[in-house]
């Protein structure tokens, strides 16, 4: 069925359409629009509500997150976070595979549109023209007849006179002749104007507009199918993201299968387990004999040469150990008012802590090692001195930072029941940088209560130890000459000034005969007399199989 033979004479009509058309489809455009925004608003709430519920670093929320329980809860929120990434990916591809092309389309179907219209009254203008000149030859013709009838008229009265002349006769006749000729005239033209109109005609209602309602029926019909495709795009959008949106919802379901309410459990007693034994029965006093009270070998003592002594001093009041109340300060350096267990964790975490400052500054350091060598190669990238200062600053950051650790790691040996001895890579870890001195640990849980009357701890040790000052070794003629367990390269020049190291020249090639223990020295030999220690940073190390394992390290 088509529009131009159905609908030939409802222009105005199809012209009200198609504009309706074209008003449906923006109305749509707007749909898919705030759908789009609604999507990036939900995806961006629920991105500020994971957030919200993510634990904060270097806070309390975060040693909580241990527990298996939490760490389900927090894969939850990551894969949530995942989740809102989905609707993200929902409204970029509606903003780009539908609204966007169909505001294109919109404005190239306003153009078409506008161009079939304006042929359209193009072609009523030119048909209206035609019926124009129809009429004015007509009334033309209608005009020059009257004229012809009057003049034949005035004529032959003009004959049938007597009293006329002669020569008044001829001219009325020969006024007759040419009136009658003019409507001959009129007439032909009359004749050959009708006939064009009716041929224009023609061609305007079977031709011309057909083919303009054609071109009009089939833009309406490209719009429809265009809108129809759009939606189902709409829905093909969403269910592109329902598998990864599956995948979030599998993740969210492993990650609460993954709860394990026993590992949970031994978490706990980890993380509280004070390290002491239950107390004993508690000795009947009889007040009604005049004798000494003595300690029952089942009550909390801690004897030493032989003598009993209460774990409890009269400060305590009595209290039991489980029922004494917590302190609420700060706490001593040491940890000292926390139970033997729980100040071996504090202690551990503060010496890892340390340590992990101290490989901080020595990265610097080394950092600044190569750029000051790259300053003084090439003067003109920058001036080498400039780089001193701050390699004195990380110096005295070093030094402070390795006494801190020293302190630390003696009493974490108190702790433990061993002697704080310092390794040999210990001693020589800060030696470019360290005085000759001595660092004196004192004992502080030697006869000491905690302020809230926790407990009292008996030295199992002596009472001060002496942490030797961390030096290179003078020399390395009074021991025994170590076995080479590798090889190493020289990445760089080194120039060993300080007493202990050794020189090495970038390339060259030397034995390993003890390698890094966490220092940043790596001790190695050139030959029988030529021995010392030179920045790991500065070598490639190849380690034998048989002395590590095989491993490779700068």
């Amino acid at each position: 069925m088509s529009w131009g033979t159905e609908l030939w004479d409802q222009f105005d009509n199809l012209e009200k359409h198609t504009q309706w058309g074209i008003d449906v489809l923006e109305k749509y455009i707007k749909f898919v629009k705030e759908r789009t925004e609604i999507e990036i608003n939900y995806a961006k709430q629920l991105r500020n509500l994971s957030k919200k519920y993510q634990p904060k670093k270097n806070s309390k929320e975060e040693d909580e997150y241990k527990y298996s329980s939490c760490q389900a809860f927090l894969a939850t929120l990551n894969e949530m976070n995942d989740y809102a990434g989905q609707h993200e990916v929902v409204s970029e591809n509606m903003t780009s595979q539908i609204t966007a092309e169909l505001a294109r389309y919109v404005q190239e179907l306003k153009q078409e549109r506008k161009m079939h219209f304006h042929d359209g009254r193009k072609a009523q203008q030119h048909i209206e023209t035609c019926w124009k000149q129809l009429e004015s030859s007509k009334r033309r013709f209608e005009r020059d007849c009257k004229e012809a009838d009057r003049a034949q008229q005035y004529f032959e009265k003009m004959d049938a006179d007597i009293n006329v002349t002669k020569a008044d006769v001829e001219k009325a006749r020969q006024q007759a002749q040419l009136r009658h000729q003019m409507a001959e005239e009129s007439k032909a033209e009359y004749s050959s104007t009708l006939q064009r109109f009716n041929h224009e005609q023609h061609d305007h209602y079977h031709t011309h507009i057909p083919n303009i309602f054609q071109k009009i029926q089939e833009m309406e019909e490209r719009r429809i199918i265009r809108i129809g495709e759009s939606m189902k795009t709409f829905a093909e959008v969403d269910r592109q993201v329902i598998p990864i949106i599956g995948k979030c919802l599998d993740e969210i379901t492993k990650a609460a299968e993954s709860i394990d309410q026993k590992h949970d459990s031994k978490l706990v007693v980890e993380a509280f387990k004070s390290g002491f034994e239950p107390p004993g029965d508690v000795d009947f006093e009889d007040f009604t004999q005049p004798i000494k009270r003595t300690v029952s070998d089942s009550s909390l003592t801690n004897s030493k040469d032989g003598k009993p002594e209460s774990r409890f001093s009269s400060k305590s009041k009595g209290k039991l150990w489980p029922f004494i109340k917590k302190n609420k300060g700060g706490g001593p350096e040491d940890f000292s008012n926390l139970p033997p267990e729980q100040r071996r964790k504090k202690l551990q975490q503060k010496v890892d802590e340390l340590n992990r400052d101290i490989q901080k500054e020595m990265d610097q350091r080394d950092a600044l090692t190569k750029m000051k060598d790259v300053y003084i190669k090439n003067p003109q990238m920058g001036d080498a001195a400039s780089v001193d200062l701050k390699l004195a600053e990380l110096a005295q950051n070093l030094e402070k930072l390795r006494l801190e650790a020293q302190k630390f790691e003696g009493w974490l040996a108190e702790v433990e029941g061993r002697l704080p001895a310092r390794t040999e890579p210990a001693r020589r870890q800060s030696g470019m940088y360290e005085p000759q001195n001595t660092l004196t640990v004192n004992n502080c849980a030697q006869d000491r209560e905690s302020p809230d009357g926790s407990y009292t701890e008996e030295p199992s040790q002596e009472s001060e130890v002496k942490v030797p000052a961390p030096e290179f070794d003078d020399e390395f003629d009074d021991e025994e000459p170590l076995p080479t367990i590798g090889t190493c390269k020289a990445l760089y020049t080194f120039e060993g000034q300080n007493e202990g190291t050794i020189s090495v020249s970038e390339g060259e090639t030397l034995f390993v005969i003890e390698e890094d223990k966490g220092d940043g020295w790596t001790r190695i030999r050139r030959n029988e007399d030529e021995e010392g220690y030179v920045p790991t940073s500065y070598v490639e190390v190849f380690l034998e199989k048989n002395a590590k394992g095989a491993m490779t390290y700068i």
